[in-house]
């Protein structure tokens, strides 16, 4: 029954064209997949997506959210998915545990080049907005730390596209300045359990500040 179950969630996703593709290495190495959710499941996981009013990324059990989406997250962090990027990658993951986080809106800030934390092995990121929501906010796997134009990818932040990469001291990344709503899924698998519970705990203290916070002093603190 569970498989049963496992297996009409995976219809959501095209794990087929994400077997089969090539993995780039340039600038490190990475594999993008352009609609890898299929068009027949985008509504009723887009309707189904969490409500979010701020910026930054929230621990996947801060958020509600319907069955569509649940069961999407489901097959992002399953065994078929984690057995295909082990695989693309050369990396052992089976030990490793899963952290996902939702982003639902985007502050001028967030692009900035990056490379992502030490304790993240692998970076999933999948898009679901429209292609004019955030047509501007196209994320680049960058050569270097320093030029944002100096990119070997990009990708649109639209339409279920699917991005993953393995992390390392050169993975650099970014994307244009853009303020509004731009969607995303981040699925990690991590070192251990500990990166786990540090962000859990990392989004409790922010979200309790930000409720002490009157609108007039968090409109005070913009400016």
């Amino acid at each position: 029954m569970a498989d049963t179950i496992q297996a009409e969630r995976d219809e959501m996703l095209d794990f087929e064209r994400l077997d089969s593709a090539e993995i780039a290495n340039e600038p490190f190495p990475h594999v993008i997949i352009p609609g890898f959710v299929r068009r027949e499941a985008r509504a009723a996981i887009e309707s189904d997506f969490p409500a979010i009013a701020r910026s930054g990324s929230f621990p996947l059990g801060s958020l509600s959210f319907g069955p569509a989406f649940a069961g999407m997250i489901d097959s992002l962090s399953a065994k078929r998915m984690r057995t295909i990027v082990e695989r693309k990658f050369d990396l052992d993951l089976e030990s490793k545990p899963v952290m996902v986080t939702v982003r639902g809106m985007c502050a001028k800030r967030d692009g900035q080049i990056h490379t992502d934390s030490t304790s993240k092995l692998v970076t999933m990121l999948l898009y679901i907005n429209k292609s004019w929501e955030c047509a501007s906010a196209r994320l680049r796997l960058l050569r270097s730390a320093h030029d944002l134009e100096d990119f070997a990818a990009e990708i649109p932040a639209e339409e279920g596209t699917l991005v993953i990469f393995r992390n390392g001291p050169k993975a650099w990344h970014g994307f244009a300045p853009f303020r509004g709503q731009r969607r995303v899924i981040q699925v990690n698998w991590v070192t251990d359990e500990t990166v786990v519970a540090r962000e859990q705990a990392r989004h409790r203290v922010s979200a309790f500040f930000k409720r002490l916070l009157s609108p007039a002093k968090a409109h005070a603190a913009q400016h």
